[in-house]
């Protein structure tokens, strides 16, 4: 009789690690879209698998919120706008580009 392979348990991720993951996540996103600012309604939209997920919809906004925190997003909430509009800052996009030369360059 032939041994069964058994799946490997899949390892489950700090609350940290998956604000980290969320973190990157959005900023490459943002990046990637950029010149197009975009709402976080259509991140939420983007990133999960139903926009109904509130603990999937807060991750993402605590994300864009940490994020602008840091100086990497702009946030821009408007009074006659539901949701507010989200742009990657000059600093991200520099440093995303020297990050993308890098890895090129190790190629």
């Amino acid at each position: 009789m032939r041994k069964q392979r058994s799946c490997p348990e899949s390892k489950r991720l700090s609350t940290a690690e998956q604000d980290r993951i969320t973190r990157h996540t959005v900023l490459i996103v943002v990046i990637d879209l950029h010149p197009a600012q975009v709402t976080v309604s259509e991140l939420v939209r983007q990133l999960t698998r139903s926009a109904e997920d509130l603990g999937e919809r807060d991750g993402i906004e605590q994300a864009v919120l940490d994020l602008a925190g840091l100086g990497l997003l702009h946030h821009h909430d408007f009074r006659n706008r539901p949701d507010a509009l989200v742009a990657p800052t000059q600093a991200a996009l520099c440093a995303y580009e020297l990050l993308s030369e890098d890895e090129e360059g190790e190629d």
